[in-house]
């Protein structure tokens, strides 16, 4: 069984010379802020850096009713995964289990596409009653199939698949818990050491009439505090859980009949039960959303329905810590987070950087598609027209997850193509969605000032990327971040831009709770710590990339 390696995600990346206001950042900042592998990111030339963790989707879904099932769970599972795409490019698996047997289930992943890997004979061979799916996306020196998920081991009590969004951030003490009973490991995968959690019972629990999965599951996320979304299925059932912290995005859906329309589905009998990253793909296959998974949640879905099996509760002191670059940048447009619509947040944040940053300008537009939602809300909020200037080819993929520089910058060029007449001669205000190496801005300036542009100022809907992330996003290395070697105005000229500007990191916080449907403290909160460096668990003492 081909296992994953979500650990060893890492490439050998050539590093840009930092400039010199980087080299005094590096030399103020003190040794003990950071672990030693990070904070060794800022150090000069000649000093191993950090690669790039991963970003990834998970979907399940299981049938209602007698076995077997009139649903194509298979099917479903695949749809699910192809409105996931956005959230992994390299890499995708599906694992469907009969829902009778607890000896095999049946498995299908590889390399690529969700469209190129799971043609109609794949998916036929995919028979079952429940499943789970995943997709992934690496740099190039994971680019393997060991690496793809769902994860399946082989227990004493039969097969158990694993897929798994996030990275635990406590990975090297498991690890040597793990290796210290004795028990081999052969990736540094962190979705093995789950399964290896999994496998062994707690002490304290008795198990006389067969393995208490959701007492394990528990027990695992005492000892993992973060960051993670998991599906994990066994046999009949599927496990839905979120970390206590709420970092990764996990939610509930409903399969209604086709008929259902937009009938109140409290209503309607359900058909089966989903759960993924995000909502996005649910109307797709018939399914409509619920709820969100509640941080520290574990939810159990069987033929019968779901319910809540136990709510593993963070410390008193710390708050919930939802990854706020959901809402920023992966997350796509149509997904539901805390009970509003991912694009009305974004919206928001263009609203929001129009108090913050206004400008003089005759057009405000967008980098599509990713600053579409806050140009428009920039537009809105200072009364400027909204137009588009930038054409997008289509079929070239996003240049933020291509695995070296070069290529990013390649890709710019064959990217976007400058709409001659919407420019000529206008004052005009592009708006993204972040900046992060600074590599695609550039000549993005050039191709508007080329087709006759007079002004071009920039407005970023988030505030600059200072730090990396090690919970599961894939944030470079502080020393590609272009915001730690120019401020704004430097990054301006550097670019080519007559201004630039950053939302603030308050303003980005009060944009995204503008729409929420409660705003409880206690269930509120928000990881930024790719822009502050406050991270929601500390630091770890040490990390493995």
């Amino acid at each position: 069984m081909a296992q994953s390696d979500d650990r060893n995600c890492c490439a050998d990346l050539k590093k840009d010379e930092l400039d010199e206001s980087c080299c005094q950042l590096a030399k103020k900042m003190p040794a003990k802020t950071f672990p030693d592998k990070i904070y060794k990111s800022v150090q000069p030339k000649g000093v191993d850096a950090t690669g790039m963790t991963c970003e990834c989707g998970v979907f399940g879904a299981i049938a209602c009713g007698d076995y077997p099932t009139q649903l194509d769970i298979a099917q479903m599972i695949c749809l699910g995964l192809v409105a996931l795409q956005h959230r992994g490019q390299e890499s995708a698996g599906i694992v469907t289990s009969q829902g009778k047997l607890t000896k095999n289930f049946t498995v299908h992943k590889g390399m690529g596409m969700i469209n190129n890997l799971f043609n109609d004979e794949a998916i036929r061979k995919l028979k079952g009653n429940l499943g789970i799916g995943h997709t992934r996306y690496s740099t190039s020196a994971a680019s393997e199939v060991v690496n793809c998920q769902p994860f399946v081991v082989h227990t004493a009590h039969g097969a158990l698949a694993i897929a798994h969004n996030g990275e635990l951030v406590n990975c090297e003490s498991l690890r040597r818990e793990v290796l210290e009973r004795g028990v081999g490991l052969s990736t540094h995968s962190d979705s093995e050491l789950i399964a290896q959690s999994l496998c062994c019972a707690p002490e304290d629990v008795s198990e006389h009439d067969g393995p208490n999965w959701p007492a394990r599951i528990r027990h695992f996320m005492t000892l993992a505090p973060l960051s993670y979304s998991l599906v994990v299925m066994h046999k009949d059932k599927i496990y839905a859980v979120r970390d206590s912290y709420g970092n990764r995005p996990l939610c509930l859906g409903k399969i209604v009949p086709v008929d259902a329309g937009h009938a109140n589905i409290e209503d309607k009998l359900a058909e089966g039960w989903v759960v993924s990253s995000e909502s996005c793909g649910f109307l797709s296959i018939g399914a409509r959303y619920v709820r969100e998974v509640e941080p520290g949640e574990i939810i159990e879905l069987s033929r019968n329905g779901y319910r809540t099996v136990d709510i593993v509760e963070r410390p008193d002191y710390k708050r919930m810590a939802f990854c706020i670059f959901e809402y920023v940048y992966f997350a796509r447009s149509d997904s539901m987070f805390e009970g509003q619509m991912v694009y009305s947040a974004r919206l928001q944040c263009g609203r929001q950087l129009a108090r913050e940053a206004p400008v003089d300008a005759d057009l405000v537009s967008s980098v599509p598609e990713s600053g579409t939602a806050a140009a428009h809300g920039y537009a809105r909020e200072s009364g400027l027209p909204f137009g588009e200037v930038l054409c997008k080819n289509r079929y070239v993929g996003r240049t933020f997850i291509q695995p070296s520089n070069r290529l990013r910058q390649l890709g710019v060029a064959k990217k976007f193509g400058a709409l001659a007449q919407n420019v000529e001669g206008k004052r005009i205000t592009l708006v993204d969605d972040s900046i992060v190496r600074g590599n695609t801005i550039g000549p993005i300036i050039k191709l508007l000032r080329d087709a006759g542009a007079t002004e071009v100022h920039i407005r970023i809907a988030s505030p600059p990327l200072q730090y990396p992330c090690y919970m599961g996003i894939n944030i470079p290395t502080r020393e590609e971040l272009i915001a730690n070697k120019l401020n704004a105005d430097q990054l301006a000229d550097h670019v080519g831009a007559d201004s630039l500007a950053y939302l603030s990191v308050e303003g980005l916080v009060r944009a995204v709770q503008m729409n929420k449907t409660h705003v409880n403290p206690i269930k509120a909160g928000y990881c930024t710590a790719c822009l502050t460096g406050e991270y929601p668990g500390g630091l770890p003492e040490e990390l493995s990339w």
